[in-house]
């Protein structure tokens, strides 16, 4: 078998595996009925889209599952800096000093999944929201601007939790 076709054999699997956990994890019923609706409906979908799931360009196991110690450095890494920075903006709301502006930077990461998590931490983070994120471009609202320098921005955006990302897909 060619490698192009283990590859779109394990895409196919690995969103079929992913959906069918999701189905079982919001209906929580395990009867026959269920697991079984479950199933067909998961290998229709994943033969629909599993080349959206998992693209055939990021064809390695490490672009998308993660590193266990990793993953859990960064979520601690984003339990700290949710209340390190909801403590920032409460006292930005009373004292009313801020300076928002949209900014714009690039990201080192490769793997789409890990880009995609980077938009969302920084969005979770109190004080910014990304607004988009285009292959290794994002503009973000950051409500404590202090400069509008491009690398700058992204240092003091990003720096931190891009380095943690780093280390979870590897």
């Amino acid at each position: 078998m060619e490698i192009r076709s283990k590859w779109k054999l394990l895409r196919f699997f690995f969103t079929n595996l992913f959906l069918f956990a999701v189905w079982v994890l919001f209906t929580a019923d395990l009867s026959a009925f269920s697991l079984l609706a479950g199933i067909l409906g998961s290998l229709l979908i994943s033969a629909l889209t599993y080349d959206i799931f998992l693209s055939e360009h990021q064809a390695n196991l490490r672009f998308f599952l993660p590193s266990f110690w990793g993953l859990f450095k960064f979520l601690l890494f984003m339990f700290l800096e949710l209340y390190k920075s909801s403590f920032q903006v409460l006292v930005a709301v009373i004292t009313g000093k801020t300076n928002p502006r949209i900014v714009h930077f690039r990201t080192r990461l490769r793997s789409d999944l890990a880009r995609a998590t980077l938009s969302n931490a920084i969005t979770f983070t109190p004080g910014t929201l990304t607004l988009d994120l285009n292959d290794d471009h994002l503009t973000v609202h950051w409500l404590f601007c202090n400069t509008t320098h491009t690398k700058a921005a992204g240092i003091a955006i990003k720096e931190k939790m891009e380095k943690q990302l780093g280390h979870v897909w590897l």
